[in-house]
This record gives structure tokens, C-alpha cells and sequence, in this order.
């Protein structure tokens, strides 16, 4: 298990080193002049602008410019937002806000796409499957931006029950319904994930022969089902979750959270070459770590797994 755990480890960096190179050159190749968007589109003097390009490196070519953001990397320094800040104190703000996002969103879709796609499992062809089928197929074809504003307004505005908009300070009851609406999806990807492998273990092989040495029902399911079924629902969760971080930009945007999808679709829109590869990197970081989480998460499942 620990040499396992070395060699994935190993693998996130050209992982990482890949995935920040080809980041970096996407923004260096797009169109504009952050010097200019800098501006705002008002005269400035060549020396001024000589020294802002200076300070930003943006004098130096491609590799000599992604050179030193590696070398700086080391250091922990990600750099220096076109306001002055350091990238890393943004992104330390805006971090802790996103990951509170999407742990309540992982919970929210883990929990109950288990528990209603294990009942819709046992009750395969019957009420409670198809009213549950229907509803996931609606949640998936429904864009997310569409919920989000229809959840905003019924229970935001109309019933008032939480904030429409979170805002600066967002503490976790703030983040419940942004969260929602983020796991809704995926919520509906784990309920039928969940029901399809269940439907189909019920009736396996293992499950007959578990039930004739006079194991209750409750066990049968609990110990010898769910446990077989989960383990395409765990891959899927693991996954999920730097797709939850990254993809949290539209939800976001709708409940004004202060987090790091709202932060990298403005550094975009600057042409933040630090900020963006430096918030790009960490969820690569994110999603490459649950993923080997996932992997330790296997043997506990499935015994028969055995790491080289």
C-alpha cells in the first residue's frame, strides 16, 4: 500500500507540471493586453508601462515567463495581482469558501443519491423508481443557472427562508442552498448510478447463497449489496468533487459567493496569468488527491483489491 501511495504521489507531477504548462500557454495565447485592461483603456506612458511589464514579467518570452512562475512556486510564491495583492492571500480568502461549497454539495448528493437510489434499487419498476427516474432526468436536463435562479426566488425571495445572496463572510447555513443547486446534478448521476448497481446485484449469484444460510434481509443488503454496489458510486463521488470546485463558477456567479470560481472567471477576464494557472494548479491538486483517496477507499470496500 505505501509503494502505491509513493508511485501516485510521483504521478501528480508531471500531472501537475502538464496541467499548469498548458494553462499557462491558454492565457499567454489569448487575445488582449492585460497592460491595457490594466488601464482601462487610458493613455499611460511608455515608461510606466515598460515597468509594469517588468514587474509582471510580461517582457519575457512564454518559457522564460513560465520558468520563473515554477521557480517562484517552489517558494510558495504564486505572485502579484494587477491590484498589488499576493495571489496567495486571494486565493486564501477565496479558498476556504469554495471548499465549504462543495463539501456541503459532495454531502448533499452523497447522501441522499445513496439513499434514494438503494430504494429505487429494491423497488425496481415500481412508484417510487419511476417518480424518482423522472425527477433525476429533469434535474440533469434542467441547466444549472436555471435552478439556481428558480431556488433563489421561491425560497430566497418569496419564502424568505435563507439570503438570496450570500456575500462576503459566508458562513456554512449561508451556503446551503448555493450548495443545493451545485450537487443537484451530481445528485441525480449518483441516485442513478446507485440504483442501477444495486437493481443489479440484488439479484446476483453471492446475494442467493447469502440469503439461504439464513442472513436477514437488512443484512444481506447492507453488508453484502451496497457494499459491492458503492464502488463505482465512490469513483464517481471522488471525482466529483474537484469537478464540484471548478465547476462551482456558474453557482457562484448566481448566489454572489466570494469563493474561487468567481475569482478565476475575473482573473480571466484581466488576463491574471498568476492568479489563474496559481487557482488552476490547486484544483488539480484537489482532484488528483481525492482520486488517490478514492483508490485507499477501494480495499475497504473490496477486499479482493490488492495494491502492487
Amino acid at each position: 500500500m505505501l509503494i502505491y501511495m509513493l508511485k501516485r504521489l510521483l504521478q501528480m507531477v508531471p500531472v501537475f507540471i502538464g496541467a499548469t504548462l498548458l494553462v499557462y500557454f491558454l492565457v499567454f495565447s489569448m487575445s488582449g493586453d492585460p497592460i491595457a485592461a490594466l488601464s482601462g483603456g487610458k493613455p499611460m506612458s511608455p515608461a510606466v508601462e515598460a515597468q509594469l511589464r517588468a514587474q509582471y514579467n510580461l517582457d519575457q518570452p512564454f518559457w522564460i515567463q513560465y520558468g520563473i512562475y515554477l521557480k517562484n512556486l517552489l517558494t510558495l510564491d504564486m505572485g502579484v495581482t494587477f491590484s498589488g495583492r499576493e495571489v496567495s492571500d486571494v486565493i486564501g480568502q477565496a479558498f476556504p469558501v469554495t471548499a465549504r461549497l462543495a463539501v456541503l454539495a459532495l454531502g448533499i448528493e452523497a447522501v441522499f443519491g445513496v439513499a434514494f437510489g438503494v430504494i429505487a434499487g429494491l423497488r425496481k419498476g415500481k412508484f417510487f423508481d419511476s417518480t424518482v427516474l423522472v425527477f433525476s432526468l429533469i434535474v440533469i436536463a434542467v441547466p444549472t443557472f436555471v435552478l439556481g435562479y428558480v431556488l433563489q426566488f421561491v425560497f430566497g425571495m418569496k419564502l424568505q427562508w435563507v439570503r438570496p445572496t450570500v456575500g462576503a463572510g459566508a458562513g456554512w447555513g449561508d451556503l446551503i442552498l448555493p450548495a443545493v443547486v451545485l450537487g443537484l446534478v451530481s445528485f441525480a448521476y449518483v441516485l442513478r448510478l446507485t440504483r442501477t448497481s444495486i437493481s443489479e446485484n440484488i439479484s446476483a449469484d453471492y446475494v442467493r447463497t447469502a440469503s439461504a444460510k439464513g442472513l436477514s434481509r437488512t443484512r444481506v443488503i447492507v453488508v453484502h449489496v451496497m457494499r459491492n454496489s458503492l464502488i463505482p458510486v465512490v469513483t464517481f463521488l471522488g471525482a466529483d468533487l474537484g469537478m464540484l470546485m471548478g465547476g462551482a463558477i456558474v453557482t457562484e456567479g448566481v448566489f454572489n459567493v466570494p469563493g474561487i470560481g468567481r475569482l478565476l472567471f475575473d482573473a480571466i477576464g484581466k488576463g491574471e496569468t498568476a492568479t489563474t494557472v496559481a487557482v488552476v494548479s490547486i484544483l488539480v491538486l484537489v482532484f488528483v488527491i481525492a482520486n488517490l483517496v478514492v483508490d485507499m477507499i477501494y480495499a475497504l470496500l473490496d477486499p479482493r483489491i490488492r495494491y502492487a
